[in-house]
C-alpha cells in the first residue's frame, strides 16, 4: 500500500473531527433568550486607549441599552488622541450625565498588561452587581446588555461571554478572523464545558464578558491574570480554578466589532497573545497537526493527484476530507454572516494562522517582547509578578 493512502486516511479523520463536533456545538451555541428580573442593573465597562475612531459609536450604543438599568463607565487609559474629549462631550448631553462617566486610568504598575489593569480599575469603579466588560470597538444592540444579563442570571455560571459579529473589510481579515469560530466550535466540546469547571475548557471572547461581581471577587478578578494579554482564555480559566462555571453564547445579532483593520493589525493582534493560547512548545505541534492535517493536507493531496498518479483510494479519501473542511467553513460563514470569499480560501487562512502562531513562538523563544497599543510586553507574561 502506498504511503499516501494512510496520509489521506489521517487527513479525512482530522477533517471530520471539527465538522462533527462543530455541528454538535452549533446546537448548543445559541443567542440567549432568558430575561433578567425587571430591576436588573448592570455596569457597562469600557477600557479605552487611543480609540477616537470608535469610542463615540461604542458609548452611544451602550447608552441605548434597554430592558435593564445601565451605567456606562469609560476608562481613558492615557490616550494621546481625542478619546477623552469625545467621551466628555457625550457625557455633557442632557440625560447622559447620570449614566455616563469618564475616569482617568492610574499609571500602569509593573507586572500588569494595560487592558487587565484598566478592567480591574473599572470593576472597582462600578456601582452595580453585574459587570459587562466590552472593548471600545464593540457596538451593542439595544437588547444586548439585557440578554447578556439574562444569560448570566439564568444559570450558575459566574462568567458568560458572547462572540460578536466580527466584521471584516480586507482579505487578510476575511481569511483569519473567522477562524476564531473554527477553533471555538470545531475543537471545544461545549457539552463538557457546561458540565465541568475544568480550566482546560475555559473560553471567552475578551470583547464581551459579563460577570457577577461576587464571582469576580472570588476568582480574583483581573488581578488573577494581571500580566495576561489574552483575557479570552485566562479570565474564564481563573473563574474555573476558583470552582466557578463559565459559559458562552452567540452574540452575532447582539454586538458588532471590527477587531483589526488590514494585514498589519491582523498579524500583530493575533501575535500578541499567541503564546498564551496555541503557540506553546507543547500545544503548537498538536494544533499544527490538527489544522494543517485536517484543513490543508486534503487539498495538497488533491493537487498532487493532478500532477502525479496517486492510488485511487487515496484520492477517494482526500476528496471528502477537503469537502468536509470546506463544508464546515461555509456553514460557519452562513451562520455568522462571514465573508464567503474568506470561506472559499479557507486553507490559505489556516496557513496564515499557523504562520502567525509559529512566528509568535519563535519570537518568545528569542526573548523578544510583544507589541500592542504602543506598549511592549515581555515574552513570558506568566513570569511577570502581579
Amino acid at each position: 500500500m502506498s504511503a499516501v493512502t494512510p496520509l489521506a486516511a489521517l487527513a479525512l479523520a482530522l477533517a471530520l473531527l471539527p465538522l462533527g463536533l462543530g455541528i454538535a456545538n452549533l446546537r448548543l451555541y445559541r443567542r440567549p433568550d432568558a430575561e433578567p428580573p425587571p430591576d436588573t442593573a448592570v455596569s457597562i465597562l469600557i477600557p479605552a486607549r487611543n480609540e477616537e475612531a470608535t469610542i463615540a459609536a461604542s458609548v452611544e450604543a451602550a447608552l441605548a441599552s434597554r430592558g435593564v438599568s445601565v451605567e456606562v463607565v469609560v476608562l481613558d487609559d492615557q490616550s494621546s488622541d481625542r478619546t477623552a474629549e469625545i467621551v466628555r462631550a457625550l457625557a455633557a448631553h442632557p440625560g447622559n450625565a447620570s449614566r455616563l462617566r469618564l475616569e482617568p486610568a492610574p499609571p500602569l504598575p509593573p507586572g500588569w498588561s494595560g487592558k487587565q489593569h484598566a478592567c480591574r480599575t473599572l470593576a472597582g469603579l462600578a456601582r452595580h452587581p453585574l459587570l459587562l466588560f466590552q472593548d471600545a470597538d464593540v457596538r451593542l444592540a439595544p437588547d444586548a446588555a439585557r440578554l447578556a444579563c439574562g444569560a448570566l442570571l439564568a444559570g450558575p455560571a459566574g462568567l458568560v461571554s458572547g462572540f460578536p459579529r466580527e466584521e471584516t473589510g480586507s482579505l487578510a481579515e476575511a481569511l483569519v478572523i473567522p477562524l476564531i469560530h473554527v477553533l471555538l466550535l470545531g475543537y471545544l466540546p461545549m457539552g463538557m464545558m457546561r458540565r465541568s469547571t475544568d480550566p482546560r475548557f475555559g473560553a471567552a471572547c475578551g470583547q464581551l464578558i459579563a460577570v457577577r461581581r461576587e464571582a469576580y471577587r472570588q476568582a480574583g478578578g483581573h488581578a488573577a491574570i494581571a500580566a495576561s494579554l489574552h483575557d479570552g482564555v485566562t479570565l474564564p480559566r481563573a473563574f474555573r480554578r476558583a470552582g466557578l462555571g463559565t459559559d458562552l453564547f452567540d452574540a452575532t445579532g447582539l454586538a458588532r466589532c471590527r477587531m483589526y483593520r488590514g494585514w498589519r493589525e491582523v498579524w500583530s493582534g493575533f501575535s500578541k497573545n499567541a503564546t498564551e493560547g496555541m503557540a506553546t512548545p507543547a500545544a503548537l505541534p498538536v494544533w499544527t497537526l490538527l489544522l494543517f492535517g485536517g484543513h490543508v493536507l486534503p487539498w495538497l493531496l488533491l493537487g498532487w493527484a493532478t500532477l502525479v498518479p496517486l492510488p485511487g483510494v487515496a484520492v477517494v479519501l482526500a476528496a471528502p476530507a477537503a469537502a468536509a473542511g470546506l463544508l464546515f467553513r461555509l456553514l460557519l460563514a452562513i451562520r455568522f454572516r462571514q465573508s464567503l470569499l474568506g470561506a472559499l480560501l479557507h486553507p490559505a487562512g489556516i496557513l496564515i494562522l499557523l504562520a502567525i502562531q509559529w512566528a509568535a513562538l519563535l519570537r518568545a523563544r528569542r526573548g523578544l517582547p510583544a507589541q500592542w497599543r504602543g506598549r511592549a510586553y515581555p515574552a513570558d507574561p506568566g513570569g511577570r509578578p502581579p
